[in-house]
């Protein structure tokens, strides 16, 4: 090898380690504009996935503001079925009280009004209540579905209750709805309600008297929803006429048929309000008073049977206050429903042996008030009064029938109770009740109500 060649062959090699330096730099440089890069990226994208997260959850907000500051349509199948990701959505509901009384509950009487249905007092002591289990879900993009079964203890037999089994259409043209089945009447505004959703451990007393508790019964509903600004509701139903305060199924299976129409809507953020008005009316071919076979009562009254027509009004008014239309805090409802009726018909007693005609004009209101004052806490009052009118030409078997009218019956009413979250509920109550002539009935309550599985929420 010539002196040149070696030279410029010693000059590559001296150079290579340069020239590899130069290459490593190079790699480094473009890694690190790559990672900046990607950074930059990344944190564009983060700031947009925060950004739209924040957008949710202020919506979410106003949403439930609004769902809980105003009177609201019933559920669609979409709501419904938002109760969990299965179909269908299986929920129980567990009662259960420590009652006392200074008045012996099996003489319990409402003067003036045949009890019926499941009127009366609760059992004297510990017990457990009607337990609740209901199965709901969409049948299809049309159709929703639901069943709910009552599970109590009579006597040393267990007995199971169909409360309510329906099916709603969902989703129909111009606010349309459709119900049908066994569910409860939208009269008034309590009535439609389940026990685990009242303000106090028992029904007020014209519920007890008109309605015997709770009217449910076999029938179909329509109802429209106006597309106005105010909640405006109108709907009617037409009913078998198996329950009180009809009896019998007269007419065919087509007994009782009801009109109902709700008002509503919202004063400012923290304020919203709901007026209702229905009728109902009934043919009764057999209606039978005098006691309940699940609860205490007749107060010596004789078994009788009332046939022929009535006609119920109800005018309901409720008020809710929530601080900018948030309930967590602290929120109020005031709520008042007054009752109408008028029945002409025929009262006979020991078992038809004794027989008067009979025209009875009855009222009665309530008022109540609860003011959850923390998170957790609620107290309540309630005042209940009932007046009845009733004629006949035999006063004695009117008076055999517990429909003397010479009492009218009040109770007052006091509630605190705790709720650890929606799911359970343990409460207290006092009523001072005089719905039967003599001393005070001092009733003492402790109730506890649990709910698992699939629940929905509450309507207004």
């Amino acid at each position: 090898m010539c002196m040149y060649t070696r030279s410029i062959f010693i000059a590559l090699l001296i150079g290579l380690p340069a020239v590899n330096t130069w290459a490593a730099d190079s790699d480094i440089d473009q890694l690190k504009r790559e990672l900046e890069l990607m950074r930059q990226t990344y944190e564009s994208r983060i700031q947009q996935l925060e950004a739209r997260i924040t957008e949710l959850a202020n919506k979410q907000v106003e949403t439930d503001r609004a769902v809980t500051s105003r009177p609201a349509a019933p559920a669609t199948t979409a709501q419904r079925s938002g109760q969990n990701s299965f179909n269908p959505g299986i929920a129980a509901i567990l009662n259960g009280k420590v009652n006392s009384y200074s008045h012996d509950p099996d003489n319990y009487a409402l003067p003036g009004f045949q009890l019926g249905g499941e009127a009366g007092l609760s059992n004297e002591g510990l017990t457990a209540e009607e337990s609740e289990l209901t199965i709901s879900g969409n049948i299809d993009d049309r159709f929703f579905g639901s069943i709910t079964l009552g599970i109590h203890q009579d006597e040393s037999e267990t007995e199971v209750e169909l409360e309510e089994a329906y099916i709603e259409a969902v989703g129909l043209a111009n606010g349309f709805g459709l119900k049908a089945g066994r569910f409860f009447s939208e009269v008034g505004y309590l009535n439609s309600k389940h026990a685990h959703s009242w303000d106090f451990a028992d029904q007020p007393l014209a519920y007890r008297a008109f309605l015997g508790e709770q009217y449910t019964d076999d029938g179909i509903q329509v109802r429209w929803l106006a597309p106005t600004d105010l909640f405006l509701e109108l709907g009617g139903e037409y009913m078998r006429g198996a329950s009180f305060p009809a009896g019998g199924s007269d007419n065919e299976g087509k007994g009782v048929y009801t009109l109902f129409t709700h008002l509503g809507g919202d004063v400012g953020v923290s304020h919203s309000w709901r007026v209702g008005l229905s009728g109902l009316w009934a043919d009764a071919r057999e209606r039978g008073a005098g006691g309940d076979e699940h609860a205490h009562g007749g107060g010596g009254v004789e078994p009788s049977v009332f046939a022929g027509d009535g006609n119920l009004w109800i005018a309901d008014f409720v008020w809710k206050w929530a601080p900018q239309g948030n309930p967590t805090e602290r929120n109020f409802k005031f709520q008042a429903e007054y009752f109408h009726r008028r029945e002409d018909g025929t009262v006979s007693v020991d078992d038809g042996a004794e027989l008067t005609d009979y025209r009875g004009t009855q009222r009665g209101w309530y008022a109540q008030a609860v003011y959850q004052f923390r998170p957790r806490w609620r107290i309540g009052g309630r005042y209940d009064q009932l007046w009845s009118r009733n004629r006949g030409s035999d006063a004695d078997v009117l008076n055999e029938a517990g429909l003397n009218d010479d009492y009218d019956p009040t109770r007052y009413s006091v509630m605190l109770d705790y709720s650890r979250n929606e799911f359970n509920r343990v409460r207290v109550q006092y009523n001072r009740d005089k719905s039967r002539p003599g001393n005070a009935d001092n009733q003492f309550t402790i109730q506890y109500i649990m709910s698992f599985g699939a629940h929905g929420g509450h309507q207004f």
